[in-house]
């Protein structure tokens, strides 16, 4: 149980860890984008591009930060008005809900960035769309795997 624990540990840092470097890498070239039009008249061909994939990455990765505690943002009205003894039969339903639809976001944007690698778009440079794409089946897949956990044990 130890190993797990520490497993689920550094998991966890590694997601914090790259979430904070594409957050701070994206701000970054974001203002040097600015400073260089601003102050250049010039700027990185290829950095309004990498920002919007930057974006995308630190929004799935972000969602997958969030779907390990469950915290990601919620309508919850019934929640509010039943009792205890109902709650956790609902956030149960509730999880399981998300979780069905992460699963078809997940296969429906693996079939999105199949179709791209078979396409061989680039997304800027010599990058291949498909790569800069792959964060949304693999982030939808954890986040599922995530809910499937909170249906068994909610958080």
């Amino acid at each position: 149980m130890q190993a797990v624990s520490k497993a689920i540990a550094f998991v966890r840092f590694v997601e914090d860890a790259i979430l904070a470097l594409l957050l701070s890498s994206m701000i970054s070239v974001a203002a040097i984008q600015v400073l260089l039009r601003n102050l250049f008249d010039s700027g990185l061909y290829w950095g309004d591009s990498l920002v919007r994939v930057m974006v995308l990455w630190v929004a799935m990765i972000g969602a997958m930060v969030a779907s390990r505690d469950d915290s990601h943002i919620r309508i919850d009205i019934a929640g509010r008005f039943l009792s205890d003894r109902y709650k956790p039969i609902v956030s149960r339903v509730t999880h399981l809900f998300t979780m069905l639809i992460l699963a078809m976001f997940a296969w429906t944007s693996f079939e999105f960035v199949q179709y791209e690698f078979e396409d061989g778009a680039l997304a800027f440079g010599q990058i291949p769309a498909w790569v800069c794409e792959a964060i949304m089946p693999l982030g939808a897949l954890v986040m599922a795997a995530r809910y499937a956990l909170h249906v068994i044990k909610p958080p």
